[in-house]
């Protein structure tokens, strides 16, 4: 299945970047990974011509919702295709942590089944039309930063990476040596989820694996400082920073620009 809508819409982000005009596409779309049926989400600028960079949106352990679909949508605004992903299947969406941790930790569990599900998603990217297939990067938030990153590790065609508020841990750092592109790792400086023995780990990973890496800090940042819908209490390990946020996204911005070639182009 699947269904698309353009709309002129104004894209912006949350903490307050300046907002931008584009005729941006949006479309839910049906994929397999094996027998299991995934719903995914595209989004891109209809108005932009020629072959675009692609970028792959990770979502958080709750599952595919309208927030990964929001940050798809903003990426078209910077004239991205990009294409959300669905790790879980369709219509498989936690009605709580609980359940959050439960799915989340199924691939955490088993690295090698979250590596082919994401790259499932990743050839669904790399098919697209509008594509292209030299300039492909993946984001992710939360548990999707930790996909993105074993997406990486795995050896895939991607030319850089970039995990917001994402778990670092691997079972196996040695495959760092596979990493093709650049990575990102924008964290929280308090955040309890990512503590620093994890990070420590996650910079030797990248020096042993030779890996061109960089790594920011945000201070008074903790868990999940990009979604709003996390709350603004520091003391429950997870809650949104508009400061962190803001900077976080011209982060991106800024490394995109270097390794995709700027804005889209």
């Amino acid at each position: 299945m699947k269904t698309f809508v353009t709309v002129l819409a104004v894209v912006f982000v949350f903490a307050g970047l300046s907002p931008a005009r584009a005729e941006v596409s949006t479309g839910v779309v049906e994929y397999r990974h094996g027998d299991v049926v995934l719903e995914g989400y595209f989004a891109y600028d209809a108005a932009l011509t020629g072959k675009r960079p692609g970028v792959l949106v990770v979502h958080e352990w709750m599952g595919h919702d309208p927030y990964v679909r929001m940050r798809a949508e903003q990426l078209a605004g910077l004239g991205y295709v990009a294409f959300a992903l669905d790790m879980y299947g369709k219509g498989a969406r936690p009605k709580d942590a609980k359940e959050a941790a439960a799915l989340a930790g199924l691939y955490r569990g088993d690295r090698k089944l979250m590596r082919a599900r994401a790259a499932a998603g990743l050839d669904v990217l790399r098919n697209h039309a509008r594509v292209d297939r030299a300039r492909l990067t993946a984001i992710g938030y939360c548990f999707g930063g930790t996909v993105a990153l074993e997406l990486a590790r795995s050896g895939a065609d991607l030319v850089s990476v970039v995990t917001f508020h994402g778990g670092l841990d691997t079972p196996t750092p040695e495959d760092a040596k596979n990493i093709r592109g650049k990575v990102l790792a924008l964290h929280g400086g308090d955040d309890p989820s990512v503590p620093p023995k994890q990070v420590d780990a996650f910079q030797e990973e990248m020096r042993k694996g030779g890996v061109d890496w960089q790594f920011v800090s945000y201070g008074g940042a903790v868990h999940r400082f990009t979604n709003p819908e996390a709350g603004s209490d520091n003391s429950k390990g997870r809650a949104y920073n508009e400061r962190a946020d803001r900077r976080s996204w011209e982060a991106m911005k800024t490394f995109f620009a270097e390794t995709l070639g700027g804005k889209g182009m």
